[in-house]
C-alpha cells in the first residue's frame, strides 16, 4: 500500500488539515471521514495513478 499525505482546507471549519491517501489503487476512491479539527463529515473523492494523485475533491459530505 503506498500512502500519500495530502493537505487541504476542511470545507467546514476552513482550518489546514491532512488525511492519509491509499494511491496504490489505480481507480476513482470515494469515502466519508470526519474533519480532526471540527468532528464533520467530509467527502474525499479523489483519483490514484501511478502512486500520485491525479485528482482531489474535499467537500461537505450528506448535504
Amino acid at each position: 500500500m503506498e500512502e500519500i499525505e495530502k493537505f487541504f482546507k476542511c470545507p467546514y471549519c476552513l482550518e489546514k488539515i491532512s488525511m492519509l491517501l491509499d494511491t496504490s489503487n489505480n481507480d476513482t476512491q470515494s469515502y466519508v471521514e470526519d474533519c480532526e479539527v471540527c468532528c464533520n463529515p467530509i467527502q474525499i473523492t479523489f483519483t490514484g495513478s501511478n502512486h500520485k494523485i491525479k485528482g482531489f475533491l474535499a467537500e461537505k459530505a450528506y448535504g
